[in-house]
């Protein structure tokens, strides 16, 4: 079977701003994933696929498929061995590989049952035991869950992944059985605002949200044609084209991912952030402590210890326009931007 090769996601012309998004989520998975709004064929879905190849290892524990990490919890561990058709001996240690953390796709179309898991009736029927056949959630449980046109998601999925998302389990409820296991992971989606917009519940669980458009500069525009016909004629040649920068990324983000728990952020900037939120009228907390995370995780993706003011508005950029209180036909991009220039005014001028 002929190589399939992935987009280098450093190969990507422009688009900083979700590119950035993406990279931060990397880094700092707390931060609950990334909206990725625009129009088509703005490289939306190439960005997403091509994180496969700029993704850390992750400990994982063999011969159960729930991405199990070494220090769950032994329980969870001996049941997902089960209902996996194994066993576990007590005071056993599982055996433990390292494998890349994964980018996995939900199709629009998925039925509840591929994206749960279900139980296995013939075995059930066979041998009478539980045996669970696990869905996307479990394959997508410490990686990256990746909707396409997530707007367009059947409300009984969409109820599905707000569970998932906000209890970080998932739980399969078959013929009277029923099962648990972790299923932590980091949204991803993208849309197309023509084609309808989104549940404010799901919206809110986005961490960052970002516009995008189509490039304008006539330069860029070449660009983008040139390395994609570069890719389809020759796409070994143009992966190992742009390996070494794509390393130097992988290297970049697992350094700012070890110097993030030593970055700090004073008393000052969290005031600043406090105005923000309530000056573009957010509602909750939520938005408050994302920019926070945020703003950290920017300043160790710069090789930083301390948040410093940049970090904060561009965090603020990110986190904040899905959370404005908005009015008909008002941009929230242009309603966060004018804030933010009206503060850095307020800076200068003082």
């Amino acid at each position: 079977m002929k190589q399939q090769y992935t987009y280098p996601f450093t190969a990507i012309v422009g688009q900083e701003q979700m590119k950035l998004a993406l990279v931060l989520n990397i880094i700092n998975p707390t931060l609950s994933g990334v909206l990725i709004r625009g129009e088509k064929g703005t490289a939306k879905s190439t960005a997403v696929r091509a994180l496969a190849d700029i993704l850390p290892e992750i400990d994982v524990i063999s011969a159960v498929p729930f991405n199990l990490a070494p220090d769950e919890d032994p329980e969870v561990i001996r049941e997902c061995f089960a209902v996996s058709g194994g066993t576990l001996p007590l005071e056993t240690t599982p055996a433990v590989e390292k494998y890349k953390v994964k980018v996995v796709e939900l199709p629009v179309g998925a039925t509840e049952d591929r994206v749960v898991g279900t139980l296995d009736l013939e075995h059930a029927l066979k041998a009478g035991e539980k045996r669970i056949e696990p869905g996307l959630l479990a394959l997508a449980h410490r990686g990256i869950l990746y909707v396409d046109e997530v707007n367009l998601l059947d409300d009984h999925v969409v109820d599905v992944l707000l569970d998932s998302a906000a209890m970080g389990v998932n739980t399969i409820e078959r013929e009277g059985v029923s099962f648990a296991h972790p299923s932590r992971f980091t949204l991803v989606g993208t849309m197309n605002p023509e084609e309808g917009e989104l549940r404010p519940q799901l919206l809110d669980r986005f961490g960052l949200c970002v516009h995008i458009e189509g490039i304008t500069d006539p330069n860029e525009r070449v660009e983008v044609m040139e390395r994609r016909f570069a890719f389809e004629e020759y796409p070994e040649a143009f992966c190992q084209r742009w390996s070494e920068e794509s390393e130097r990324l992988v290297e970049r983000i697992k350094k700012a991912t070890e110097l993030y728990p030593s970055v700090s952020v004073s008393r000052e900037s969290l005031m600043a952030i406090a105005n923000y939120c309530l000056e573009v009228g957010v509602d909750g907390h939520r938005g408050d402590i994302i920019i926070m995370k945020t703003a950290k995780t920017i300043a160790a993706y710069e090789g930083r210890k301390a948040v410093e003011q940049g970090d904060i508005d561009t965090a603020a950029m990110l986190a904040l326009p899905h959370r404005i209180r908005r009015q008909p036909l008002q941009d929230i991009v242009m309603d966060v931007s004018s804030v933010l220039k009206s503060r850095a005014f307020e800076r200068v001028s003082g």
